[in-house]
C-alpha cells in the first residue's frame, strides 16, 4: 500500500465500523484492485516465514525467562501472571503489520509456535494448538479492520484479540474454566493489557523501526515510514 489520496473506495466516517473507528485512520490504499492488495507474493512467503522463526526464537527464550516470570506473578495473586504472556501473542501482530494480507497474522504465528515446539517447547504440541488460536485471535481484528489499519491503535487491539483467544482456548485446554470467576477476571485482564502492550505496542514499534533500516521497503509498512513512493 503506498502513499495516495482518499478515492472513492475509500470509506466515508459515517461508513465506518466501530471497529475501523477505534483502529483510527486507514492506511493509504494503492491503485491495485482490493484484490490485488490482498494477493500473497513469493516476498510475503519468504518475509513471513523468516519473521515466524525469528519471533519463534524469541518465543524459546520466553518459554524460560517469561515463564519464571508468570509464576512468580501468579504466586502474588492468581491471574497476574498473565501480564508477561503478550510477548507469546508477538507473532500474530508483528505478521499482520509487516504483510498487511489475509492470514499472515495467523501464518506467522502458528510458524513461530511451531518452531517454538521444535526447540523443546514444555507444552509440547499444546504450543502449536496456542499459536493457532492465539493467531486466529489476531487475524480477526486485521479482518475486521478489512486489512487497511496498521497504526498502533489497531495493533493494540490485535493484540488483544490474540489475548482473548488465547484466554479461551485455555478456558479448555488448561482446564481454566474451572478456576473461580475472580481469576478468570483478573486472568483475562491482565492478558488484555499484556496483549496490548507486549504484543500490539512492542510489535508495532518493532515493525517500524525493522522499517527505518529499510529492510521492509518492498512493503507498505517501510514505504509509510520511510516515505517512499
Amino acid at each position: 500500500m503506498t502513499h495516495s489520496s482518499a478515492d472513492a473506495s475509500t470509506p466515508s466516517t459515517a461508513q465506518r465500523t466501530p471497529a475501523e473507528a477505534a483502529a483510527g485512520p486507514a492506511s493509504p490504499s494503492p491503485g491495485r484492485s482490493g484484490a490485488g492488495r490482498h494477493r500473497w507474493r513469493t516476498l510475503d512467503i519468504v518475509i513471513a516465514a523468516v519473521l515466524g522463526v525469528v519471533i519463534g526464537l524469541i518465543f524459546t527464550f520466553w518459554n524460560f525467562a517469561g515463564y519464571a516470570g508468570f509464576l512468580a506473578l501468579d504466586a502474588l495473586t492468581p491471574g497476574f501472571g498473565g501480564l508477561v504472556t503478550g510477548v507469546w501473542l508477538l507473532g500474530g501482530v508483528a505478521g499482520g503489520l509487516v504483510i498487511r494480507k489475509p492470514g499472515a497474522a495467523l501464518f506467522v504465528e502458528v510458524l513461530a509456535a511451531v518452531v517454538s515446539m521444535l526447540l523443546g517447547s514444555q507444552w509440547a504440541v499444546e504450543t502449536i494448538y496456542s499459536g493457532i488460536a492465539q493467531g486466529l485471535g489476531a487475524e480477526l481484528v486485521f479482518l475486521l479492520l478489512g486489512y487497511r489499519r496498521f497504526g498502533l491503535a489497531a495493533a493494540a487491539l490485535a493484540g488483544i484479540g490474540s489475548a482473548v483467544a488465547a484466554w479461551t482456548l485455555e478456558l479448555f485446554l488448561s482446564g481454566n474454566i474451572e478456576m473461580s470467576a475472580q481469576f478468570l477476571v483478573i486472568y483475562l485482564t491482565c492478558l488484555i493489557i499484556s496483549g496490548a502492550l507486549l504484543a500490539g505496542a512492542l510489535g508495532w514499534v518493532l515493525t517500524r523501526a525493522l522499517a527505518r533500516t529499510g529492510a521492509l521497503d518492498r512493503f507498505a509498512a517501510g514505504r509509510e515510514i520511510r516515505g517512499l513512493a
